[in-house]
């Protein structure tokens, strides 16, 4: 079955082609209220009935992608189903009606963006402690660990530039803003700017 069949045969959105030759893959984007309808579709009439894998994605103010890869192994072609969730309520309906394979995958998800899957049975988390706060793969996510310890910029294990001006990698706040040290540093030094040629 081709891309494009798959896409007839859905109804929804546009479809495209993301990697081509013998793995060629349809990507049908579907709004997120016909999420679990495109599913059975896939399932029930496509004959994807091998549940693959199911993410997300932080796309920024347009919010969070949820992809997930059904299979049909008699056939031997495949499909990401994808819809994108708005930032502000992040709620999609379960998939473990239609796959009872979602459940692990969407507590995944759910636990590291900030997600939530309405009619879920278990919606615990799955891989961090109780008391963790926050949502990790979230481009907002504070990397907290950085700000507690900063990286030694060595090439080598003792082999380090004196004086040389460390950058604090993206995502990393200012240690005089937040963490244990905050408001005890003195302000960071300006970067400098590039020397005119001429």
């Amino acid at each position: 079955m081709t891309p494009e069949e798959i896409g007839a045969a859905l109804g929804f959105g546009e479809v495209s082609v993301s990697a081509g030759g013998t793995f060629a893959r349809a990507c049908v984007d579907v709004p997120a209220d016909r999420w679990v309808d495109a599913a059975t579709v896939a399932r029930d009439e496509l004959g994807l009935g091998f549940f693959d894998w199911l993410g997300g994605v932080d796309e920024g103010d347009a919010g969070f992608a949820v992809v997930t890869h059904l299979w049909s192994p008699a056939g031997r072609y495949g499909l990401l189903l994808r819809t994108v969730v708005a930032r502000e309520t992040p709620v999609l309906p379960t998939l473990t009606g239609v796959f009872p394979g979602a459940e692990w995958p969407e507590r995944e998800t759910a636990e590291m963006f900030g997600l939530a899957f309405t009619g879920h049975p278990n919606p615990i988390k799955l891989l961090l402690p109780d008391e963790f706060e926050g949502h990790p793969l979230r481009k907002d996510f504070v990397l907290a660990a950085r700000v507690a310890k900063a990286w030694p910029g060595a090439k080598e294990p003792g082999e380090s530039e004196p004086g040389r001006r460390r950058n604090r990698a993206p995502g990393v706040p200012d240690p005089n803003d937040w963490g244990p040290e905050a408001g005890t540093l003195p302000p960071e030094r300006p970067a400098r700017r590039p020397r005119k040629e001429g």
